[in-house]
């Protein structure tokens, strides 16, 4: 059974190519436009992972992980940033905030891959 990724990015674009690439890989990637719609989605089943961008409307990146790490079942669930920030302050606030691992957009594909695969296998 493919692990499931749970995509959130307010960039239609972005939130393609991560999906086809991590599908190509043999993972099955559900997309949201935002963390609201990522924290919606994460209420209703269970993800493997998720991959979340920073600035989005309605819920940032941050406030993303932080609701889902309030969740029981989200407390262990690897949580990586793909996003455009790069400060060491803002890396900071995400380890802070419970992320897993930071990803610095534009990504390298087999980067992602590798990446995902060394999170959930």
């Amino acid at each position: 059974m493919a692990k499931t990724v749970l995509a959130v990015d307010d960039s239609a674009s972005i939130r393609q190519m991560v999906s086809f690439t991590l599908k190509s890989a043999g993972y099955e990637v559900v997309e949201a436009a935002d963390g609201q719609e990522g924290l919606d989605k994460a209420k209703t089943r269970a993800f493997n992972l998720v991959l979340t961008d920073q600035n989005m409307p309605r819920m940032d990146g941050l406030t993303l992980i932080k609701s889902l790490r309030g969740m029981a079942n989200y407390r262990s669930v690897p949580i990586l940033m793909l996003t455009t920030e790069s400060s060491d302050a803002m890396k900071s606030q995400g380890r802070a905030a419970g992320a897993t691992g930071w990803l610095v957009k534009p990504f390298d594909p087999n980067k992602l891959i590798e990446v995902v695969k060394k999170v959930i296998g």
